[in-house]
């Protein structure tokens, strides 16, 4: 089994979010955490003229989220991840946009459980290294423990050994991504009951953990916990991960300003390359939060960096709005 997995801290692939500027920002906080990029469609990495699969090897360990249902475009796309050195390959079960549902993927999987598991073996047959698949704990009227349990059985008999668990249900029809991200309840319980009655597989939980101390409560429970939202709205959070959650001594020179100061030169190198500054600033507009001077600081960025021929510059002169010695 690849080296880096299983994982008992990951953040969570969030698709428009988690892009490869947001990944390397992380990094640059936390050494042992696995980063999950958004998901990829295997349509986009076969047919696109883009490099798809493109990432710094500063971002390892790194997993791939892929979005599909085809099993031999989906063995295709995780072994052309492989030979790129990806750390993991991550099946998407949960995602409930329009879009995704259309395409025949995504949370709409979950009712379809023996197709998951055809795509899951067919991409662990292609590969050597870890292959896990992420869902929900049920969608629209297929909401009981017993269909969670059924479909949790049908993946463990094709060989998964890792299943993250997203702790709500998804509505397909009545309810937008966004909704789906907060209305439908958490049930931490349902997951904390899967891992009990699976004991011998590796089950990471996601939803509404908003703190590290809320991924010890969980991981008393559970193997893994998956961070989201809260990472991305309070990026510094992960600087504490490598400590409280791996046992790691502490490190009392990452700062705010040491992140800036290593984020700098990646930064002055994608422009330099003809990158728009926007594109990595927008993912550090909260790495200040509830400090003095924040609010400047994103304010900053988020007129100046959109602007034509934006640099380092910019993010220098955000910085410098900021209390000293943060």
């Amino acid at each position: 089994m690849n080296k880096y997995a299983p994982n008992r801290f990951s953040t969570a692939p969030m698709l428009d979010w988690t892009d490869r500027h947001c990944l390397y920002f992380w990094r640059l906080m936390t050494k042992r955490a696995m980063l999950y990029t958004e998901m990829i469609t295997t349509g986009a990495i076969i047919f696109s003229k883009k490099d798809m699969l493109e990432y710094n090897t500063d971002e390892l360990p790194l997993a791939l989220q892929l979005g599909g249902s085809n099993p031999s475009d989906l063995a295709k796309c995780a072994k052309l991840a492989e030979e790129r050195g990806y750390s993991e390959i991550n099946l998407n079960v949960g995602c409930p946009s329009d879009r995704v549902q259309n395409g025949g993927f995504g949370a709409a999987l979950m009712a379809r459980p023996e197709l998951v598991a055809e795509c899951f073996k067919a991409m662990k047959d292609a590969v050597d290294i870890p292959v896990t698949i992420k869902c929900r704990i049920g969608i629209d009227s297929l909401d009981t423990y017993e269909f969670l349990a059924d479909f949790v059985e049908t993946q463990k008999n094709a060989g998964c050994d890792h299943l993250i668990i997203h702790a709500r249900k998804a509505w397909l029809d009545g309810l937008s991504p966004k909704e789906n991200r907060d209305i439908p309840p958490l049930d931490y319980d349902r997951v904390f009951k899967i891992k009990n009655d699976f004991p011998d597989l590796f089950i990471s939980i996601n939803g509404g953990i908003t703190t590290l101390a809320d991924a010890n409560m969980h991981l008393k429970h559970v193997d893994g916990v998956m961070m989201g939202r809260a990472a991305y709205q309070n990026p510094f959070v992960l600087s504490r991960v490598d400590s409280e959650i791996f046992g790691e001594t502490e490190n009392p020179e990452l700062t705010r300003d040491s992140v800036i100061e290593r984020l700098i030169p990646y930064t002055e190198d994608y422009v330099k390359k003809g990158g728009k500054l926007s594109h990595i600033t927008r993912h550090i507009l909260d790495l200040y939060t509830g400090l003095p001077g924040a609010r400047s600081f994103r304010r900053i960025l988020s007129q100046e960096a959109v602007k034509p021929g934006a640099g380092i510059e910019v993010i220098k002169k955000a910085r410098a709005a900021v209390s000293p010695a943060c």
